[in-house]
């Protein structure tokens, strides 16, 4: 795509960005400076007092989601994609966080390729604005041309992004929750020691908290605490929507229990997982409450339901699950009399045996 030229007066000017942001999208970010200049460009944050110095935070999960959709745009010789430099991504998050209307991004950038235009031009220009976009807020928005993701179509094709992305997670409650209740039992580790239940973690913040198959055995989680630490300035989102969804991770990964920490831990080594996602803040009694969830309490609700009617099936889910007490001491008493009655048993075909041995050999 050729140097993008300020754009028209309803369109926001891209921000002042260092050199090495006009390198080819290929070539992706290695050095620690360079992800954090990146990170200010495309986020908008710039050299003012919101401007992110990484503190105590590390981006490496992000950049590795940022390596992966960028390679998924550029597959096929750069076919599906006009972009082609960093800079040119991050001037269309310039013109998305700035509330610019889809068909508005798509006449700027078509204004701005180089002749003569090719066949596919508006597939090129639409694979420019999903990138910046999936890039921007981690949304799986758009098609991918070359392999199936397994996720729900998403498609922002109107209006500003803001306003795609208020709506979508802004639909209306519709479940009832006075029976449900958010105990300490109920987080990402118990889930599959309990019930069966196996984590997916996703780079898809549309997909958090969502049951994936259809016997409710898989459950996908959105683990880049960083990345919505960052985030809880954006307008892209709606009000409160950020600091609720750091509120999910505290209540799956809680700080206080040592054994979930250390099972992310090992985790996290496996799947470069964010490993901000267990140091989110500790959540009091009251913040546990099903009704201070808004946007993600359908999905807490529905995830809640099957973690409190799944049955044990091996004895490792039996010897964890300790919901009802009274079960678990009577199913352990149970097999310790089995383990008992099939002891003795052997004992007595043991010494019956001797007994009639020695008998006939005296």
């Amino acid at each position: 795509m050729a140097a993008l030229t300020p754009p028209a007066s309803n369109l926001a000017l891209p921000l002042a960005t260092p050199k090495f942001t006009r390198t080819p999208l290929w070539s992706f970010p290695k050095c620690h400076v360079t992800k954090r200049e990146i990170i200010n460009s495309l986020w908008g944050l710039g050299s003012g007092p919101s401007r992110m110095v990484f503190n105590g935070i590390n981006y490496d999960s992000y950049f590795s989601y940022y390596v992966e959709q960028c390679n998924l745009a550029l597959h096929d010789g750069e076919r599906h994609i006009s972009s082609k430099s960093h800079q040119d991504i991050i001037d269309i998050a310039a013109q998305i966080r700035s509330q610019v209307k889809y068909e508005d991004i798509k006449a700027w950038l078509s204004s701005n390729l180089p002749s003569p235009r090719l066949e596919n031009e508006e597939e090129q220009i639409n694979g420019s604005i999903a990138l910046a976009a999936r890039l921007l807020c981690m949304i799986s928005l758009g098609e991918l041309q070359n392999g199936f993701s397994g996720q729900e179509r998403l498609i922002w094709s109107e209006n500003s992004l803001e306003r795609w992305i208020k709506d979508y997670f802004n639909a209306p409650r519709i479940l009832d929750n006075e029976c449900v209740k958010l105990e300490k039992i109920f987080n990402a580790r118990n889930l599959g020691r309990i019930a069966g239940i196996e984590i997916q973690f996703t780079d898809n913040l549309a997909d958090h908290l969502r049951l994936r198959s259809e016997d409710d055995k898989k459950v996908a989680i959105f683990h880049h605490a960083s990345f919505l630490t960052s985030q809880r300035q954006s307008s892209l989102f709606p009000d409160g929507f950020i600091d609720e969804t750091i509120r999910t991770l505290a209540l799956l990964f809680p700080q206080s229990d040592p054994k979930t920490r250390k099972w992310f831990r090992r985790l996290s080594k496996r799947s470069n997982l964010d490993c901000q996602a267990v140091k989110c803040d500790r959540l009091r009694a009251i913040d546990r409450r099903i009704d201070n969830f808004a946007f993600w309490r359908d999905r807490l609700v529905v995830l809640k339901q099957v973690f409190d009617e799944a049955e044990p099936s091996t004895l490792s889910q039996w010897w964890c699950d300790r919901r009802n007490e009274v079960q678990w001491y009577t199913f352990w008493v149970a097999i310790l009399v089995l383990i008992l009655t099939l002891v003795f048993g052997l004992v007595q075909c043991i010494e019956g045996a001797l007994q009639i041995y020695t008998a006939s050999h005296p």
